[in-house]
């Protein structure tokens, strides 16, 4: 098998997502926790790149990375002084996850050993486009833009109003 420097890239990305993530499940900070979750979904992001899932890739930074993260982030150092919980495990439970997660790695590998190696070509021998650009076109220029426009004029309005309730002189 040939090192290459984008087989190397790879592995980066899936160590750094694995090992963040085992980082958001280890760690008793909880901001800690979330801001090893935002490296776990960036991690998840570059693996879509190579997998030449563009559209995914940009989709997960935007949403995940840029939206509900931030919230997480906003939600977790706002409570953060009110809740003092005391979390008890016991050890039939760190046995019983345990042996969930084994089971699991072991069906992950077991998928990953039986895969056949996929290229990203066509039937032909051609390379497959960028998925971004014909999902733009999809939307903006047939039918799915109407549906797409009002999907932007219900968030705009639940966003304004989320505002609205959540200003003190409303409330009072």
């Amino acid at each position: 098998m040939e090192i290459t420097l984008k087989t190397l890239i790879f592995y980066g990305f899936a160590l750094m997502t694995i090992g963040s993530a085992l980082a958001v499940v280890t760690v008793r900070n909880i901001v800690h926790a979330a801001f090893a979750l935002m490296v776990t979904l960036f991690g998840v992001a570059g693996l879509y790149v190579f997998l030449q899932a563009d559209f995914l890739a940009a989709t997960q930074v935007i949403v995940y990375v840029g939206g509900i993260l931030v919230l997480i982030l906003f939600g977790v150092m706002m409570t953060s002084g009110r809740l003092q919980m005391r979390i008890h495990i016991e050890r039939g439970q760190l046995l019983l996850g345990g042996g969930i997660t084994i089971a699991l790695l072991m069906l992950l590998l077991t998928v990953i050993a039986n895969t056949p190696r996929w290229k990203n070509l066509s039937d032909d021998g051609t390379e497959f486009a960028p998925t971004t650009s014909r999902i733009g076109e999809l939307i903006l220029n047939e039918h799915f833009l109407l549906p797409f426009e009002i999907a932007s004029v219900l968030l705009l309005v639940a966003l304004i109003g989320a505002a609205l309730i959540s200003r003190k002189e409303v409330r009072d």
